[in-house]
């Protein structure tokens, strides 16, 4: 079962299992990106692992200061206190599939910071890092 779409900036998020879905085992969403969007600053997570699967185009994640290209059909561990980020710098949308083992992000993350970044105007960098925080995300910023 699909829950609602939810619209941060430029990226769309719809999770297919939530903590309640697993006895808290794991969480699951897609996200989609599109050529050329805005994507959320690099952070890592320090209570989780994050797994993703290319669904369609290629996107290119940095992982410890290493791009790595994840097409369709391929997939990255990325574990638990690993800075990384994404981009989609090709010239067509991308689509993933993440899996958050244990499932301790949801959408109320997401909705949190849609709520900052669709505001208009630049996002408030100060509300989005206490949204991460509360999360369980670490943002780390470009020195």
């Amino acid at each position: 079962m699909k829950n609602e779409t939810i619209q941060v900036g430029q990226v769309t998020i719809d999770f297919l299992l939530e903590t309640a879905d697993s006895n808290g085992s794991l969480a699951m969403f897609e996200f989609t990106v599109p050529a050329g969007a805005k994507v959320p600053l690099p952070h890592y997570h320090e209570h989780y692992d994050e797994t993703i699967y290319g669904l369609e185009g290629v996107i290119t994640f940095t992982i410890e200061g290493k791009p790595v290209d994840i097409a369709q059909g391929e997939s990255y561990f990325i574990p638990r206190g690993v800075v990384h980020g994404f981009n989609n710098f090709s010239t067509e949308n991308s689509k993933a599939l993440a899996v958050i083992t244990p499932a301790l992000l949801g959408p109320n993350f997401f909705k949190e910071c849609a709520q900052i970044v669709n505001a208009g105007g630049p996002p408030d960098l100060e509300k989005l890092k206490m949204v991460m925080t509360r999360h369980g995300l670490v943002p780390v910023f470009p020195k």
